[in-house]
């Protein structure tokens, strides 16, 4: 929607008071009709104008950077896995905010008390829980219990969001749990391999580039299909910190975007590989 602002107090949004069709297209040439209320001034150069700017932006936009733009399918039930600080808790709620997601957080289950990603969860009203591994004898047990709260959450898709405990992933659930790694994957993953231990590591390996990977969730840490990654460059003078912002920035588009295809039923698991199907 298109807003003209002649003076401070004074702007109107084109399709509400003013309406403009294209009524002929020559070369890079355009003639549009406008119509509007008589006590609506119109400004004729104003409108080329702004409608040039809106043109200019489009044109310049990142194919991940219209997903916003693109009408989505049914809401998605989510619930969300978490271990720490909750940043990625937060991203998928801002994006929920701003309809960039068409998605409800149902459940929020934290790995162990106190944890800010699951004060969080509270404070925006989402059922949270705390399930700890040192509560179980075994990985069967403590993944059964996690998957039973899920299900009666009526979850369609768990999001894994710095959470460390393995999982056994149960059959009906399979290809239904993400996670999201701040690295390339494979390089950089495994047991251990969390947080600023990853950006250390690849900083100390003189990598030129780093980013974040969304994958499936398997059976063993960080080689589950990869679904999507997103890249940004590592600089001479990175700190671990420095680096993890800058990969953050790019998790905040990779989770999202994965969360969509999924969504729109357009992730399809083929041996090792995901395939992402045309719309």
């Amino acid at each position: 929607m298109l807003v003209l602002t002649r003076h401070k107090d004074e702007s109107v949004q084109i399709g509400e008071a003013i309406n403009v069709a294209v009524l002929e297209i020559r070369g890079d040439k355009v003639r549009l009709g406008i119509t509007a209320p008589k006590d609506v001034k119109v400004y004729r150069d104003e409108i080329y104008e702004e409608i040039k700017k809106e043109n200019q932006a489009a044109a310049n936009l990142q194919p991940g950077d219209l997903s916003a733009l693109v009408p989505q399918a049914a809401p998605i039930a989510l619930g969300v896995l978490v271990a720490g600080g909750g940043t990625t808790l937060q991203n998928i709620l801002d994006c929920i905010k701003s309809r960039a997601l068409n998605a409800s957080v149902n459940l929020v289950i934290g790995s162990r008390p106190g944890l800010l990603g699951v004060e969080r969860a509270a404070s925006a009203g989402i059922s949270n829980l705390v399930i700890e591994r040192g509560n179980f004898s075994d990985i069967a047990s403590f993944s059964r219990a996690v998957f039973e709260k899920i299900e009666k959450a009526n979850v369609d898709l768990v999001c894994l969001g710095g959470w460390l405990s393995l999982l056994e992933i149960p059959e009906r659930f399979a290809g239904r749990v993400m996670n999201i790694h701040p690295a390339l994957l494979p390089a950089f993953g495994g047991r251990g391999m969390y947080g600023a231990k990853v950006h250390e590591a690849v900083i100390g390996h003189g990598c030129r580039v780093s980013g974040c990977t969304v994958h499936f969730v398997d059976q063993s840490y960080d080689t589950g299909p990869i679904i999507l990654q997103r890249t940004c460059e590592v600089k001479p003078d990175d700190t671990p910190r420095s680096l993890a912002a800058r990969v953050f920035e790019e998790e905040c588009k990779a989770y999202p975007d994965a969360i969509r295809l999924f969504q729109q039923g357009r992730l399809k698991i083929e041996d090792r590989r995901v395939v992402i199907s045309k719309k």
